[in-house]
């Protein structure tokens, strides 16, 4: 590290800290040729990422746009900010580890919807309206029915029969006529 004052390349480590919330280390230097103190930062280096928008406009990736969309879409579910900062912190790092630099807004969007999933269906199908620009009644059918396959498949196994009386209610919810079945005392 260059020394401030008389730019020689030797200095000693006089003191390390954490700082920026962990984000860097504080050091606190001293040139071996001038005794001049001064202070550095180091911190992880992030290649910018940017993100490509479905107008095709470039723009850079922006986490705190991220962690609002997070907010809105899990208000009221039970998950807390410190959850979606997680979320949104494991978001970044897989866009992070790829080797592209550019993302496209829909790249985004599935990977918040596969972390949303197990976390809460109430905030999945929320944020899929609005990342997957829901028109009508319509497109929420289709994702609850796309939210149920696995479930269904995981109880039923087996393609049911036609003919199975047993089975008739699980052919229902196949075929997206899912009904409220009410009864009275």
């Amino acid at each position: 590290m260059r020394c401030s004052s008389c730019q020689h390349t030797n200095s000693r480590v006089l003191e390390s800290r954490s700082a920026e919330s962990g984000q860097s280390i504080r050091r606190r230097r001293e040139c071996l040729n001038c005794q001049h103190r001064f202070t550095t930062y180091e911190r992880i280096e992030f290649v910018p990422i940017t993100v490509i928008k479905r107008d095709g406009k470039r723009e850079s990736f922006d986490r705190s746009k991220l962690v609002r969309g997070l907010v809105r879409a899990c208000e009221k579910t039970g998950l807390s900010s410190g959850q979606l900062e997680t979320l949104a912190e494991e978001i970044e790092a897989q866009l992070q580890a790829r080797s592209l630099r550019e993302v496209t807004s829909s790249d985004i969007g599935e990977l918040v919807l596969l972390h949303l999933r197990p976390l809460s269906e109430v905030a999945y199908v929320r944020f899929a309206s609005v990342y997957r620009q829901f028109r009508g009644i319509r497109d929420f059918v289709d994702t609850l029915n796309h939210l149920q396959s696995p479930l269904i498949e995981a109880l039923c196994p087996e393609t049911p029969s036609e003919n199975d009386p047993d089975l008739s209610e699980v052919d229902d919810i196949n075929s997206g006529s899912i009904g409220i079945i009410s009864s009275r005392n």
